[in-house]
């Protein structure tokens, strides 16, 4: 891949700033563009990293015949539209999470994907993080043995965040716990049952149309014996920020701090009435990137942030680098990105499939097939 650069316009700079710096040390890509609605603070942003072609209009950046690919980092509600535009307009995409709120257009973006042959990639942090790695690595060398169960949770605190969060629904959320789950054993998600439970404030109900508090899934792995557990929430309910996701094999299990900073644990199995628990510090997988972007693993290493999305999740446990050159590599090598369309929207559809089957009760509600290939 030496001396070949893809040139990525990068769509809203919140959130997606974090990224500019990643790119421009990567030794084949380049920003090339950045689009912001917000002129002034689209300006003080291209200033800082010294770009020069600054969009307002997001249509005006699909038209530019140089940007080879869009990174997406835009409110939830515009993911879907802009995902699909871009795909239209000949762009690859890489978005941010999730890829979309309804089926619908979760299945329109992978017929566009299928017909235009063009890339797509919902960046999702936490398969790249190290925690992930780590125990993926486990997990490729036998030492967890079979696995028995997973579970994940991502419980945070929207007060304070975009008002676009007012609106959301728990599940809708929650590709940062099904995404752990189907992706270390590369399973896909069959059906869900899920229940409601407690209720948030009338005004957060008003406006999300749902007076849920946490809900709380169980989803089966397809052609697997594996069964795993997810929950979230989103407002009123006392619980520190996590993404969690404990996995339990025959050889050794592995489950999250309870706290943040906390070390995590590792059990490994002696007898089948003994078991040794040992707190263990997670290694960094910088190594497998390029050299001249292993530093931003490192939250230290960022460009100074008051983003919620490192002050609460401490960087993403180093994932950014990683989702950075995973899909740039899948451009220039000419292959899917992992996740693919059909697998984000496989991820992607357990949480809205989960909210129905809530609304339900409980009742099973499979996945649609076009998630299953």
């Amino acid at each position: 891949m030496a001396g070949k650069q893809i040139n990525v316009a990068m769509i809203g700079l919140g959130f997606g700033s974090e990224f500019i710096p990643i790119y421009q040390a990567h030794p084949n890509a380049k920003v090339l563009a950045v689009c912001r609605r917000n002129e002034q603070d689209l300006h003080k942003c291209a200033d800082e990293f010294k770009i020069e072609k600054r969009y307002t209009d997001y249509a005006a950046v699909l038209a530019d015949p140089d940007v080879d690919y869009v990174h997406i980092n835009s409110p939830i509600p515009d993911h879907a539209w802009m995902s699909m535009e871009a795909l239209k307009a000949g762009k690859h995409v890489m978005c941010t999470v999730p890829m979309a709120t309804n089926i619908e257009d979760c299945e329109k973006i992978c017929d566009l994907v299928a017909k235009t042959g063009l890339k797509y990639m919902m960046a999702e942090t936490v398969v790249y993080s190290r925690e992930f790695l780590f125990i993926k690595e486990l997990y490729r060398r036998g030492d967890l043995g079979k696995i028995q169960f997973m579970q994940a949770s991502h419980p945070q605190d929207m007060d304070g965040w975009p008002a676009y969060w007012e609106k959301m629904i728990p599940m809708h959320y929650a590709t940062h716990v099904v995404s752990p789950i189907l992706g270390l054993v590369n399973g896909v998600a069959e059906y869900v049952s899920c229940f409601g439970s407690g209720t948030v404030r009338d005004d957060i109900a008003k406006k999300s149309g749902s007076s849920f508090a946490v809900e709380t899934c169980h989803l089966k792995i397809k052609d697997s014996d594996v069964a795993a557990h997810i929950w979230r929430f989103l407002y009123d309910t006392a619980r520190q920020y996590r993404e969690s996701f404990d996995v339990y094999g025959t050889k050794q299990s592995f489950e999250w701090a309870l706290v943040e900073g906390d070390p995590h644990v590792l059990h490994t199995a002696k007898k089948p009435e003994h078991e040794i628990a040992q707190r263990i510090e997670v290694p960094d997988f910088a190594h497998l990137l390029p050299e001249p972007i292993r530093r931003f693993t490192k939250p230290a290493e960022i460009h100074d942030t008051e983003h919620l999305s490192f002050i609460q999740g401490g960087g993403h446990g180093g994932s950014h680098p990683h989702l950075a050159h995973e899909f740039i590599s899948a451009i220039l090598e000419d292959r899917d990105p992992w996740p693919n369309a059909v697998q984000s929207a496989n991820w992607t559809c357990v949480g809205i499939c989960a909210h129905q089957s809530a609304l339900k009760g409980g009742e099973l509600v499979r996945l649609p097939a076009f998630t299953l290939k």
